[in-house]
């Protein structure tokens, strides 16, 4: 006869104290659990009460951990991780996943300018592959589920193959109609706008032109790049952005780069296949054609001759 304990363990309970631990607050806890914070303290009561034990002590808007409660979720995060990341996985497999990959970017500018817009041709490339792009600014964890990483300034922290695949440089842009034969005085006319998420483009670049911030008028704020750049083609503005991501606006005619704007930023992008990937040969393949897709596009980019 099954122990009336073991039919009573909380496990939805024990799954969002692990969560409360990892994050510290109840708050983002609940928001990364999708549930409410009242019912993530429900979780904690009725774990609590089940333990006999005091897991965490409020202090202010945050929580520290009892030492029970830390041994607690030393012991129990792990193994729910494993639980976690094997469901997904067997999941996948009884979905007939055999030729897709999960892609996650935490450049999303980069992903909507240049990944999305010539993702059809890896899937024609790869025989019908499904690729899903997501895109995270967060670092990555072990139970996250995806095979490939695109990433500026993140790494993954397990087994991974790593691709160079594009060495920032960063331009500045305007529409035709502001930056035409207009020179670099353009500058300390029109606004530049800036992105909170890149905050060290604007210096990098006006150091690399001489330039101190006193002498330019800041426009508006912008998260990514991809909000600012309808902005800058729209508006009377400038805008500093990596070159990888305006290319096809600037080839296209809808925006102009300023004479000798370019400058390399120091950055570099990178690929990782993982190793744990359920498809890492498709991974792999995804990543070689990424760097070709790079490199043909850096080709693609207009001079700037003047």
């Amino acid at each position: 006869m099954p122990d009336q304990d073991d039919n009573r363990l909380p496990l939805n309970a024990i799954r969002a104290f692990v969560k409360v631990s990892r994050e510290r607050s109840v708050t983002r806890a609940a928001s990364a659990l999708g549930l409410t914070q009242s019912s993530v303290s429900r979780h904690l009561s009725v774990l609590e009460e089940y333990l006999g034990a005091e897991l965490i002590k409020r202090q202010g808007r945050g929580i520290e951990l009892t030492d029970f409660g830390r041994l607690f979720a030393d012991t129990v995060a792990e193994p729910l991780d494993v639980i976690s990341f094997a469901a997904r996985r067997m999941r996948r497999r009884s979905q007939s996943d055999a030729n897709r990959i999960v892609v996650s970017s935490s450049l999303p500018t980069f992903a909507y300018a240049l990944l999305i817009p010539n993702i059809q041709s890896f899937s024609t490339e790869a025989g019908g592959a499904i690729v899903d792009v997501m895109s995270s600014l967060s670092l990555p964890s072990s139970p996250d589920s995806f095979d490939v990483l695109i990433t500026r300034n993140l790494a993954p922290i397990e087994e991974a193959d790593d691709w160079e695949i594009y060495r920032e440089h960063l331009v500045c842009v305007g529409a035709p109609g502001n930056v035409t034969e207009k020179g670099t005085g353009v500058i300390k006319t029109l606004p530049m706008l800036t992105v909170t998420s890149r905050p060290d483009i604007l210096p990098t670049w006006l150091k690399s032109q001489g330039l101190s911030p006193d002498e330019i008028t800041l426009g508006a704020r912008y998260d990514h790049h991809y909000l600012a750049l309808p902005a800058v083609l729209s508006g009377n503005s400038l805008l500093v952005a990596p070159e990888i991501v305006i290319a096809g606006l600037v080839r296209g005619g809808l925006l102009r780069v300023l004479p000798n704007s370019r400058v390399p930023s120091g950055k570099q992008y990178h690929a990782y296949s993982l190793d744990r990937s359920d498809n890492p040969d498709l991974a792999r393949a995804f990543c070689r054609w990424l760097v070709r897709l790079c490199r043909q596009e850096t080709k693609l980019i207009p001079s700037y001759a003047w």
